[in-house]
């Protein structure tokens, strides 16, 4: 599943920490979870950089496993916007 440039966050992108690389703590949300600035290994999930969180830092009830074994993360449940930086 490839990340689409339609602005809109996708209800559930890969935020497997095992999907990326260069990644960089940049901030906290109002509700203080971490946020990350960080590439995709793997351009089939997207190329360039991006903000957003890592899987094993947020309620578990916003975490699902994709048909690759890899956690996603519904953002529409967070007080983060995930976005290409």
């Amino acid at each position: 599943g490839g990340i689409g440039g339609g602005g809109k966050t996708p209800p559930a992108t890969g935020s497997d920490r095992r999907l990326k690389k260069n990644i960089n703590k940049i901030g906290k949300s109002p509700s203080g979870i971490n946020i990350y600035s960080s590439e995709y290994i793997n351009d089939s999930y997207g190329s360039g950089v991006y903000q957003g969180v890592m899987s094993n830092e947020v309620p578990l009830e916003a975490v699902s496993i994709n048909s690759d074994g890899y956690e996603m993360v519904n953002y529409n449940m967070l007080d983060v916007d995930f976005k290409q930086i």
